[in-house]
């Protein structure tokens, strides 16, 4: 399997170029790549085809139609300004919101047209890896056989990716755009040096990637991760060495690494969602989140061969100290200790190491994320080595196999897609299926109780679903199980003083709200959960004052309320 040598620049050329004579080959291969992404395109629409009418969810309902910054797109400022929205997924993220006013401008809170979006970044993602894979697997550094097999392999790499349940966070769940886009653009810087490296011309193939890696950093900030993981491919896949990258290339990595400022100019100082809240002590937090990043990245890749448990919030990082879960770490250590021997000594099959474990280290090592301790968003572009990695890799030994069965060329193709077809069905219907678990709030609040039980954070938001139903003793039933699981929740404390205020216990309900009050002092919503259990029991002073305060804090007050309140002021 070892590469085959070529002293000049065809290092970086595809072995496939067929001659100018050979026209009617050239043309059956266009119309094989055509025909290729529109088949992926058809199975990523069929998949996601019952993900469009899933209601606005969790981080959704602050983001979109809780945030004043989607409103308008002109003065485009305010939407490349999402600081303000009030939903932390959306913070230091403009491009984002700023899709996010476009798809308001369109439709406003019609819910179809922000998942149809999600779809169209979804397949314009896979159609992009679809075209990095072949034309990585047709370059001169690759086997012969693989060359000669590159349409089908990456063919079937981005068919399994397109549709593996895996992706079903960052596609169904509307505002996990920020995981797909920042994919998407990623995708795209890598696919334009690709090009830039075989053309004549390269400068605005290097443009353009400049452009794409910017755009990724203003959607997430795992993009920081694209300058590093590109040079290594350069140095694999194109270069015989990194003086040669940066003698051909340099003003590309200068332009690059430029995006690192834009980067740091959206998230320093940090946002909120690397903040500490008081209780947690840094090192600890730090160390308890490493710690838990063993297990989470083994679990990702057991979801990856396996994926029917399928979890969309694991809740918070918990506060103190976390033991070490040995076997994981062990499994950790050798995936680690394989990727740096591949890197040395099989490069090409160590870049897939680096892909899967370089884009995954911003959220998945020591930085403590301490709102998500684990999330399956996360493995969306990852997902795609270990996709690639099995694909090859059963290239590589059904093609030995066939080999000792003395199978024909026609028989072996018949084998090799329908396995390839049985692989990709079974996957979409578990994509399907997983989709249903979206359709409305309940639905994926139960799925996420019934899988994470534990999980406070899951309990307090089906409350809520219960409340905004009308259903009070059902959603303070959940949320006595939350304060049970995590008693320092001032939102939980919150929630239920507001169920008992809807009713009409306003005893109990400011009870849960001064606690919640004395957990949380700044917490504006629950100044404003109080006013109305004041206004309750007729104390109109006592409301007023936390009217003011929840006002003070930037915090919204109902209009209905406010003018009740007036009312029975002036009655008084």
């Amino acid at each position: 399997m070892a590469a085959r040598s070529d002293k000049t620049a065809a290092h970086i050329s595809p072995l496939s170029s067929a001659p100018s004579g050979e026209s009617s080959r050239g043309a059956r291969r266009r119309w094989a790549i055509t025909a290729s992404g529109l088949i992926i395109v058809l199975a990523g629409a069929a998949v996601y085809h019952n993900s469009l009418n899933g209601p606005f969810i969790f981080d959704d309902i602050n983001s979109i139609p809780g945030s004043p910054t989607i409103r308008s797109l002109w003065p485009i400022w305010p939407a490349l300004s999402p600081q303000t929205a009030g939903g932390l997924a959306v913070q230091d993220r403009p491009i984002v919101n700023l899709s996010l006013a476009v798809n308001y401008a369109i439709g406003e809170l019609d819910v179809r047209g922000y998942h149809i979006f999600n779809l169209v970044v979804h397949l314009l993602a896979a159609l992009t890896l679809f075209g990095v894979i072949r034309r990585t697997l047709q370059l001169a550094v690759m086997p012969e056989h693989v060359v000669l097999s590159s349409l089908p392999l990456a063919f079937v790499a981005a068919l399994i990716w397109t549709v593996h349940p895996l992706n079903t966070e960052a596609v169904t769940y509307i505002i996990q755009r920020t995981e797909s886009l920042m994919a998407l653009f990623y995708l795209l810087t890598l696919y334009c040096v690709i090009r830039a490296a075989a053309a004549p011309g390269p400068l605005p193939w290097y443009l353009a990637a400049v452009v794409a890696c910017a755009l990724g950093a203003g959607c997430k900030e795992a993009m920081v991760t694209a300058p590093v993981i590109i040079l290594l491919y350069d140095r694999v896949f194109l270069s015989r060495s990194f003086k040669e990258v940066f003698a051909r290339r340099w003003p590309l990595y200068v332009g690059l690494a430029a995006t690192w400022g834009l980067l740091a100019a959206l998230v320093l100082p940090l946002s909120g969602r690397a903040e500490l809240p008081p209780e947690y002590e840094y090192w600890t937090a730090t160390r308890s989140y490493a710690y838990m990043q063993f297990e989470a990245v083994v679990r990702y890749l057991g979801l990856c061969f396996w994926p029917y448990t399928l979890v969309m919030d694991y809740g918070e990082l918990s506060v103190g100290e976390v033991a070490l879960s040995v076997p994981q770490a062990i499994v950790i250590g050798l995936l680690l200790a394989g990727t740096i021997w591949g890197l040395c000594r099989r490069p090409r099959v160590g870049f897939l190491g680096v892909w899967f474990f370089g884009i995954l280290a911003p959220s998945s090592s020591v930085i403590p994320l301490v709102l998500q301790q684990a999330a399956e968003k996360r493995m969306y572009l990852p997902l795609a080595a270990v996709v690639l990695g099995v694909v090859i890799s059963a290239y590589v030994l059904g093609r030995r196999l066939l080999d000792r069965l003395g199978l024909v060329q026609g028989r072996r193709k018949v084998v090799g897609r329908l396995v390839a077809l049985a692989v990709a069905l079974a996957l979409g219907v578990v994509t399907v299926r997983r989709n249903c678990d979206y359709r409305s709030e309940m639905s994926i609040w139960d799925d996420t109780i019934t899988k994470k039980p534990d999980n406070a954070r899951a309990w307090i938001n089906r409350g809520n679903a219960f409340a905004s139903m009308g259903r009070y003793d059902q959603a303070i039933r959940d949320l006595d199980r939350a304060i049970e699981i995590k008693p320092d929740s001032s939102e939980a404390h919150s929630n239920r003083g507001a169920a008992y205020a809807s009713k009409r216990n306003a005893d109990k309900a400011i009870g849960d709200l001064d606690k919640a009050i004395k957990l949380k002092p700044d917490y504006a919503k629950a100044y404003n959960n109080r006013a109305v259990a004041h206004f309750l029991r007729g104390d109109y002073g006592a409301s007023w004052a936390d009217v003011r305060k929840c006002q003070d804090l930037g915090g919204r007050v109902n209009p209905d309320f406010l003018a009740n309140l007036i009312r029975a002021s002036r009655g008084q």
